[in-house]
């Protein structure tokens, strides 16, 4: 008798986040345009100006969210005077992961490689937020001819003790993984979400409207949910086998870090980072959390404008 209730309200629950799923993709439809690459597709959203004497400037949103976390208020300042590129990483957003191996920033980086390529679009500068200030290291590494600079927000670039979380860590186990996705995720997760956001922006307020207007909703999609944990438990490795080629990177790096980020820890990361790279320009903000692009877009915006004036400069020296 207790087997036919736990069928059946596992059951119920299936059914509930398959209507849920529905709801929230018909609030936050598809935006941008969809590059094939090599087994899979990436979305992609292109705004602000033309201009071929700068580079284009390509952001990239971390673990968690998709492309509108770094196109409000970041994206759209930017795009006043640069053309932005938004992307919504493999299995996150409106980009689909057929593959559970295209979790890792190695595989990310070709993805966006090729698409860019044939989009027509050059060399860019990388403006990456958390998890994946580890996909733009790759990807200045694996294709140094993609990326004029990168300016790099609260960036996970080192390992660090622990794990990601126990339920991370349950979601990639075959079979409960995606039993638990495909049942309780989307109840949980609408109950936890905006508690977690406000966590992640602490000691900041979390503005009011920040999880609808991001659609960060999205995330708790059965297929987007197993993708994004199976991101957070390969990362660590993942970090590891890159951080010794770090040295190896030449274009001009900016990080930009809060000494009050207790997500991604500024002196595991953003500090070390800053002492193997000689060219990289570090600012640590005082009492400043994990959402740098949100709590303080006019000092990124700024510290933007300041490569690309550097960059456009060396372009036009005799």
């Amino acid at each position: 008798m207790i087997s036919i209730l736990v069928v059946g309200a596992l059951g119920l629950l299936a059914l509930l986040t398959q209507a849920g799923v529905v709801l929230m993709e018909r609030r936050y439809p598809a935006q941008g345009e969809a590059v094939e690459v090599g087994g899979a597709t990436i979305n992609l959203v292109d705004i602000g100006p033309r201009d071929g004497e700068r580079p284009p400037l390509l952001l990239v949103h971390g673990a968690s969210s998709n492309l509108e976390a770094m196109r409000r208020p970041l994206g759209d300042l930017l795009a006043r005077r640069h053309r932005v590129l938004l992307v919504d990483r493999p299995g996150h957003g409106w980009s689909p992961r057929d593959r559970a191996e295209d979790s890792t920033p190695a595989v990310q980086a070709r993805m966006l490689d090729e698409a860019l390529a044939r989009l027509g679009i050059g060399p860019v500068i990388l403006v990456v937020h958390s998890w994946s200030g580890a996909l733009g290291l790759r990807m200045a590494l694996d294709f140094p001819d993609r990326v004029a600079g990168l300016v790099m927000l609260a960036p996970v670039a080192y390992p660090w003790r622990g794990g990601v979380g126990q339920y991370n860590a349950a979601v990639t186990t075959p079979v409960v993984g995606p039993l638990l996705a495909h049942t309780i995720t989307l109840p949980l997760g609408l109950a936890l979400m905006a508690p977690g956001a406000r966590g992640v922006f602490a000691p900041q307020e979390m503005p009011d409207d920040f999880v609808d207007r991001t659609a960060t909703p999205l995330l708790l999609r059965p297929r987007e949910f197993l993708a994004n944990a199976r991101d957070l438990v390969t990362l660590k490795q993942a970090v590891i086998e890159q951080a010794p080629r770090y040295g190896e990177i030449k274009v001009p790096v900016t990080i930009l870090a809060g000494d009050a980020d207790r997500t991604v820890y500024t002196e595991i990361h953003s500090r070390p980072l800053a002492r193997v790279l000689p060219q990289a320009r570090l600012i640590v903000v005082p009492d400043l959390g994990h959402m740098v692009q949100n709590v303080v877009p006019e000092l990124v915006v700024g510290e933007v404008d300041r490569m690309v004036s550097a960059l456009t400069a060396v372009e036009a020296a005799p």
